[in-house]
């Protein structure tokens, strides 16, 4: 994209109406079989519980302060068809939130927030070699990675200590350590607020891409319920990706397996990255961007350290962390928002700091970026 179109693109991103949010609604009062939003003792679907004026703070890994006009939890996937098919539900803004740990609100929500709180894990398939496993979409990742290679299953290693839950992981399709979850999903189970119906979504179906998917690019539109996963029994080490390997070499494993390349990532990432139980961030604020090779041939002569990686003939992806801090961000606090001192990619709440104050950062870090290196850095996390 020429620096000029990524200039309007930022402006154009400031000038539009963030969050899109519609004007505060009275609270509305349901009539014979309609749900009563101003009543939780009238709110009578199995499986769900309502709450008035809720807090969201601790639902996010940022923890800003922010509540939502009224929050539904649900704790059983068959809910949800009578749940959306309440005329309450059509009205008004709805937002679906996981485990919170990519999504940063810079203002109240005045309508309807959805947490999936729903749980189980088991193995739908025994195949031998591999198997179909079905994890609800509320049960937490880390603790489904960990759960998977106690089964003696492999290839989530790389994807240990990732903050959030399962349900989430298609969303962003969440990758590290050379490892993108889309490698391992066989389908997402879906209930798809237009058609009104469950339907299962094939891993092709999902359409996956760098830190994307369906549900990221028609938002409001599904509400993942589960998601299956063909995990193989045996599955080569993926350990030549950002210091794997001479994290076991430090560990004096001689011959890794699929659980101790879990450890040696977990120490790195417990190293690296804070830890949003201490301090509130979403990991990687921003996506490493992908340019045309040829501007990344120029941006690699003017600037010889920059690390960055073919993609395709045509295409290569520059390193997000190395923009940022040649920008001298890394470090900087501005109140209780910053950015971290161990890693530049990771944006920080203090402790009382407000999305608003977080967007604006990441806004001067977008600005600096493109200014410097003709370079425009997307937002991983849903900014709402």
């Amino acid at each position: 994209m020429p620096l000029h179109e990524q200039r309007r693109a930022i402006a154009n991103a400031e000038a539009a109406p963030r969050p899109a949010l519609s004007p505060k609604r009275k609270v509305l009062e349901g009539e014979g079989n309609e749900l009563r939003m101003n009543d939780p003792s009238a709110f009578d679907i199995p499986g769900c519980t309502l709450t008035l004026n809720a807090s969201l703070r601790e639902r996010t890994t940022f923890r800003v302060p922010a509540r939502a006009a009224r929050l539904i939890e649900v704790a059983r996937s068959d809910a949800l068809p009578q749940l959306f098919a309440r005329d309450e539900l059509a009205r008004d803004d709805i937002l679906v939130l996981g485990g919170g740990s990519n999504m940063l609100f810079t203002h109240d929500w005045p309508g309807t927030v959805v947490a999936m709180a729903t749980r189980g894990v088991d193995i739908a398939e025994d195949r031998g070699d591999n198997a179909i496993v079905r994890c609800a979409a509320g049960e937490n990742w880390n603790d489904f990675v960990h759960w998977a290679l106690a089964q003696g299953f492999a290839g989530l290693e790389n994807l240990a200590l990732i903050p959030g839950c399962v349900g989430a992981a298609p969303i962003q399709n969440i990758g590290a350590y050379g490892v993108e979850v889309k490698e391992f999903i066989n389908a997402v189970e879906v209930y798809d607020r237009r058609t009104r119906s469950i339907e299962h979504l094939s891993r092709d179906q999902c359409a996956f891409a760098y830190r994307d998917s369906l549900f990221k690019r028609e938002p409001g539109r599904y509400v993942i319920t589960q998601v299956n996963f063909l995990l193989p029994r045996t599955h080569a080490l993926r350990i030549d990706y950002a210091g794997v390997r001479e994290e076991l070499a430090a560990m004096q494993v001689a011959t890794p397996d699929a659980r101790a390349v879990a450890r040696a990532v977990v120490r790195l990432r417990m190293r690296k990255l804070p830890d949003p139980v201490v301090v509130g961030n979403a990991g990687s604020f921003f996506k490493n961007p992908v340019v045309e090779s040829t501007k990344a041939d120029a941006l690699g002569a003017k600037h010889p350290d920059l690390p960055r990686w073919q993609v395709s003939d045509m295409l290569a992806k520059l390193s997000a962390a190395w923009l940022i801090e040649s920008c001298n961000f890394k470090g900087l606090r501005e109140k209780d928002a910053g950015v971290s001192n161990q890693h530049a990619l990771v944006l920080i709440n203090y402790g009382n700091a407000t999305g608003a104050q977080i967007w604006a950062l990441a806004q001067r870090i977008q600005h600096a970026v493109v200014e410097r290196f003709g370079v425009l850095l997307e937002p991983e996390p849903i900014v709402v």
